[in-house]
Order: structure tokens, then C-alpha cells, then sequence
């Protein structure tokens, strides 16, 4: 199962336990990165783009649950 990204106007909330902070986020990416090797041949990354991203799973921290999350309206700065 596949969990929802958060938006700038959302955020996640545990359906559970009702928090907010502390989940524990399984995620796969797809990336491009410029890899340089210098004279000893150590790869030094130098830019690194992400051209796909699934987040895989979200466990809260507290009380275990995984996938347990809905998103939310995220409060008006000010309120």
C-alpha cells in the first residue's frame, strides 16, 4: 500500500492516536546524480536529482502503526 504525500496545505495525521509528529517514513526513490571520482578514486555526488518518488509505507513512532495516516488541512499561519 502506497501512503499519500503531504502537500504545502496538508499534513499527515495518525487515524489511531491522533498525532501529528513522529512517523517513521519507508520511502523509494528514483534519482539522477552526477557522480565525480577524483585521482584516488573516491565518488564524490555533486548534483543529485529526484525524478520519482513512492513512499512506500508510514509507521508511527509511538504506537505502531503502519499506514494508519490521513491527511489534514494544515493550520493558517497567525490561527
Amino acid at each position: 500500500m502506497t501512503v499519500s504525500p503531504p502537500t504545502r496545505g496538508t499534513r499527515w495525521r495518525r487515524t489511531l492516536c491522533g498525532g501529528l509528529p513522529r512517523l517513521d517514513v519507508t520511502r523509494s526513490s528514483t534519482v539522477v546524480e552526477y557522480v565525480h571520482h577524483d585521482l584516488a578514486g573516491e565518488p564524490r555526488t555533486g548534483e543529485r536529482e529526484v525524478v520519482g518518488e513512492t513512499i512506500e509505507s508510514a509507521r508511527c513512532h509511538w504506537c505502531n502503526a503502519v499506514d494508519e495516516v490521513e491527511l489534514v488541512d494544515r493550520p493558517a499561519a497567525g490561527s
